[in-house]
């Protein structure tokens, strides 16, 4: 089993979301977890209506501190999500940024935008592990 673990500010939107996508397109080999340097403490209800479109449930997720998930370490890759110098260090056979806007305050089909763009390089980081 791979594990990657996604991290951003609020772990809100972007993670939570990257989370999803590598639970669903992992295929049972592939544990998405997510994390944020200054966790917000809920799943943006945006982010759970866009994933819902997709059919997967973020109502299940909640808001981590790197704490929570450091027990889960190492993993194969730590994927960073533009929280800049506030991501620290984590165990992992390799660590990636990806700078992806923050959608909180985008519109919907903005949001939907950023949301396929994270599907889309969390596929790609599947098909390299």
């Amino acid at each position: 089993m791979k594990k990657i673990l996604f991290v951003c500010i609020e772990n809100s939107n972007r993670s939570q979301m990257a989370q999803a996508f590598a639970n669903m397109y992992g295929n049972g080999s592939v544990a998405g977890y997510s994390a944020g340097s200054n966790p917000s403490g809920k799943v943006n209800p945006k982010a759970i209506v866009a994933m819902k479109e997709l059919g997967y449930d973020l109502n299940a997720h909640h808001s981590k501190t790197l704490d929570e998930v450091k027990a889960d370490a190492p993993f194969d890759a730590v994927v960073t999500m533009g929280c800049g110098d506030a991501c620290p260090w984590m165990p992992a056979k390799q660590h990636i940024d990806w700078q992806i806007p923050d959608p909180r305050n985008m519109e919907p089909a903005d949001f939907n935008t950023v949301r396929d763009q994270i599907g889309t390089l969390v596929k790609e980081l599947i098909a390299t592990l």
